[in-house]
């Protein structure tokens, strides 16, 4: 995604300030008809995607493939995905332009010690050129120092912008004042069952994007989640389906979403989320599911 002019004054007054100077920084603003956010490093990213943990190598190409068959143009992967490689071989064949396309990609604790070489690691499985967006996985030993390598990274070139996963409030507060770039993007834990309703305005308060994994509740949870009657009764008052009701009331809270899926049609159907709206009462609906229930740990 390109960098505008006005994302780069934007990135000079955030990531120039001292880390506790962004509390004071700008909310993100989730642009619902080109379906794409501003981040605080300048540059442009989708706000719905695919995210490709659990898939194999043939499934992760066959559904990064489709994803951007269908127009998606936003892809989450991991080191710890072991799909890289099948992430950035997907994206040479698709003949889609390089810098239409936003690839997310992490680096794992195990990584940290030697952070710079993991960062090359993940360039050459990717072959794609640069990163648009690394984070780190989620805290460990080495982080601080990890991070500042992701900023190295970004200076060369090999990285867009960088971000944390699986980072909290307390986590945060420990981390930001240790480095000197405010991160992009957080991505966490968010669904109907475990929303974060005090995490999630507290990250976006600091000029940083929201980002959630399981959308749908994870694996052993999605039937009961997709099948719940207030999500079902909204998604019929408005002729959409159960899981495009979720991943819309997360743009309209400004998290981002990367539902994972290895069928086409689906891979569409999550896409579809921009051509309406939950109304007031929906999503107040939605707000009182809340179960601080957390389905997965790290």
């Amino acid at each position: 995604m390109k960098r505008s002019a006005f994302g780069l004054l934007l990135a000079a007054l955030i990531c120039a300030l001292p880390v506790a100077a962004a509390e004071t920084a700008t909310t993100p603003v989730f642009d619902l008809e080109s379906g794409t956010v501003l981040l605080n490093s300048g540059y442009t990213m989708p706000i719905m995607g695919l995210g490709t943990y659990s898939l194999s190598d043939e499934e992760c190409y066959a559904s990064v493939t489709a994803l951007l068959e269908a127009g998606g143009r936003l892809i989450d992967t991991a080191y710890m995905y072991h799909n890289e490689a099948a992430v950035g071989r997907a994206v040479r064949d698709s003949g889609v332009p390089r810098e239409e396309v936003f690839v997310i990609t992490k680096l794992y604790p195990t990584q940290f010690a030697d952070a710079d070489a993991a960062i090359d690691a993940a360039l050459e499985k990717l072959d794609i050129g640069y990163i648009d967006l690394m984070l780190l996985h989620h805290p460990g030993a080495g982080d601080v120092e990890a991070y500042k390598a992701m900023e190295r990274a970004v200076v060369a070139g090999k990285i867009r912008s960088i971000g944390l996963s699986n980072w909290y409030v307390e986590e945060l507060e420990a981390f930001l004042p240790q480095v000197d770039t405010v991160p992009a993007l957080v991505q966490n834990e968010i669904h109907p069952y475990y929303q974060e309703q005090d995490v999630v305005p507290y990250i976006q308060s600091h000029g940083i994007v929201m980002q959630g994994w399981y959308p749908f509740g994870g694996r052993g949870h999605t039937a009961e989640l997709l099948g719940d009657e207030v999500i079902v009764d909204i998604a019929e008052a408005h002729g959409v389906t159960a899981a495009q009701v979720i991943l819309r009331w997360n743009l309209q809270r400004g998290v981002v979403v990367i539902p994972g899926s290895s069928d086409p049609d689906h891979i569409r159907e999550n896409l579809d989320i921009l051509d309406f709206s939950l109304t007031e009462e929906d999503m107040a609906r939605i707000a009182a599911l809340d179960r601080n229930e957390k389905h997965d740990w790290y």
